[in-house]
């Protein structure tokens, strides 16, 4: 008779009941609503993508479009349809590096809440990561934004820009905030005064 050893599985540690003050909780909890804020902004100003108007001309990331006061606008998804040197490229760049931030804050925000929920070891360690990615999404949003307005600086002006746009706007200045905040109260907290972490 032939024995057949079964190996065990080890176990994942326990997830147990945080013993975070109330006012930092308040803050993890208002830091990662900010970010879920900033994340649809993004979102649906990345999906809309018409953020320009001048001169009877709706410039967006997937469209452009031509206005009159007579009728409906006329859209292409042909960029080079503008006349605008630079411009095709210049919206590749832009959509991709948009849409990988929005990619980025979702994970960054999975990440914030996991380790919100779920105090562990580790717990420390995926909040400052899931911080990382929205730093992340900040530095790819904000090249979007900047690359759109470079490239057509010559039809900028403060009240052609559109509502998507001042969505994306405060979508790059609420990655920021929450990002660095995060990370920020990740480094002022003590670990080793709550029981079970940090001990061998």
């Amino acid at each position: 008779m032939t024995a057949i050893g079964v190996q065990q599985v080890p176990r994942l540690p326990p997830c147990r009941k945080s013993n975070r003050s109330f006012f930092e909780t308040f803050i993890r909890v208002l830091i990662v609503l900010c970010a879920a804020i900033a994340m649809i902004l993004s979102s649906i100003s990345v999906c809309d993508g018409r953020w320009l108007l001048a001169h009877e001309k709706l410039f967006g990331l997937w469209h452009f479009c031509v206005t009159n006061d007579f009728s409906a606008p006329t859209c292409t998804t042909d960029i080079d349809f503008a006349q605008v040197e630079g411009l095709s490229l210049g919206m590749i760049f832009c959509r991709s590096a948009l849409s990988f931030a929005v990619v980025s804050a979702i994970f960054g925000l999975e990440l914030m809440m996991v380790s919100l929920i779920c105090e562990d070891v580790h717990s420390r360690r995926k909040w400052f990561l899931g911080s990382l990615l929205i730093i992340v999404s900040f530095v790819l949003s904000s090249g979007g934004v900047l690359g759109f307005v470079i490239i057509l600086r010559n039809y900028v002006t403060f009240t052609g820009f559109t509502l998507p746009y001042w969505c994306e706007f405060t979508a790059v200045f609420l990655f920021f905030l929450n990002g660095i905040s995060g990370i920020h109260i990740n480094s002022i907290t003590d670990p080793w005064s709550r029981p079970g972490i940090g001990k061998v």
